[in-house]
């Protein structure tokens, strides 16, 4: 069964990665890259200001993450698309929402003592405006250095949700803040590929934590170790200035688009505009309930409809602002002991297939 979104291979040095990933991406990458251009100038950024962005997101991404900046050079050479265009799409969540609130995306974290095979899962269902279905696609490279990363991201960009073959997984949801700015350091995607190559947990949380930026977000990391040893999963709530941590209790960490930390709920914009952020991650919890946890009752969750159409499963809402239109546009289950991604289209009530892959061995 093929997947449910175009497959992108890419081997070599970042560069070559970047370039092969361009290339055979080229026409999707050339759409999405026009269709954000639109987004931004609905935002009152037209073409020369969204490049002076492009501009100062690749001189910070060379300097904080160069191997991941390699990679976007060589997109942007790959699919012949100005580069500060491919850095801008990078940024696309500075550029379009700066201080305004968006709900969407609902992530779960499992240790292995919880988990009915006994190994440390995430989870979680992509939210999204519907018209940016067509531009998603999976990514799979394989480096230099046979380092391996599969991630679903929309054209042009490099991460969103993914695994690694050393065992260490993201998801994500998006965060905002009073302090979130447009020029504040390296873009968020380029913040989430930067963590998926991470080798190690230590690793991820180093760069989670001493890598300037601009937009709020929320990384739930986990990693299996292998040989016995129980798998770790943390959340990382990231604010411009700050981070804040947060642990499973009884094995199990959810999180939404609202920071729980207490030192950081204060700049959190989201309080000002409601939405359903503010149960959705306790209400995951809640229905995971006692006991071992299987996959199928994470897929259960993914499709609960508890406050539809602003449920976990999402739907698109009629009738609100077009700048507000959002759905589930997949759903994920990464297996971090096994190295596989499980996806499926969305919303996934529809009930379309989880599709099986892998990342460091043979499927």
């Amino acid at each position: 069964m093929a997947p449910p979104i175009p497959l992108i291979e890419a081997f070599g040095t970042p560069r070559d990665c970047g370039i092969a990933y361009g290339a055979a991406a080229a026409d999707l990458i050339a759409a999405n890259t026009a269709s954000y251009l639109a987004r931004f100038a609905a935002a009152g950024l037209g073409a020369d200001r969204v490049r002076h962005y492009g501009a100062l997101f690749r001189a910070a991404s060379h300097h904080h993450a160069p191997r991941v900046a390699e990679m976007l050079d060589g997109v942007a050479e790959g699919a012949d698309v100005p580069v500060e265009e491919i850095y801008a799409l990078n940024g696309r969540t500075e550029l379009i929402y700066g201080a305004a609130g968006v709900s969407e995306c609902t992530a779960i974290g499992v240790l292995d003592d919880r988990s009915a095979g006994g190994h440390t899962t995430l989870a979680q269902n992509w939210d999204w405006h519907p018209d940016q279905r067509p531009f998603a696609l999976l990514l799979a490279t394989r480096d230099e250095l046979g380092a391996e990363v599969l991630t679903l991201t929309e054209a042009g960009m490099l991460a969103k949700a993914g695994i690694n073959d050393a065992g260490l997984g993201v998801c994500v949801n998006m965060l905002t803040s009073a302090r979130d700015r447009r020029d504040g350091g390296v873009p968020y995607h380029v913040l989430l590929r930067a963590t998926l190559e991470a080798r190690h947990l230590g690793a991820a949380v180093k760069v989670v934590c001493a890598t300037p930026r601009g937009a709020s977000i929320n990384l739930l990391v986990g990693q299996a170790f292998g040989d016995g040893t129980p798998g770790e999963v943390i959340d990382f709530e990231v604010a411009p200035d700050d981070v804040g941590f947060r642990h499973p209790v009884d094995g199990i960490l959810t999180h939404t688009n609202h920071f729980e930390e207490p030192a950081l709920a204060v700049i959190d914009t989201l309080r000002a505009i409601g939405g359903s952020s503010f149960f959705r991650a306790a209400r995951a919890r809640r229905l995971l309930g006692p006991g071992p946890i299987d996959e199928a009752r994470l897929r259960a969750v993914l499709r609960d409809h508890g406050g539809h159409p602003q449920s976990i499963c999402r739907h698109d809402e009629p009738g609100v602002a077009e700048v507000d239109r959002t759905e589930t546009l997949f759903s994920l289950v990464l297996d971090l002991d096994e190295r596989r991604m499980s996806i499926a289209a969305g919303p996934p009530c529809g009930g379309a297939p989880y599709h099986d892959l892998w990342v460091g061995k043979t499927g």
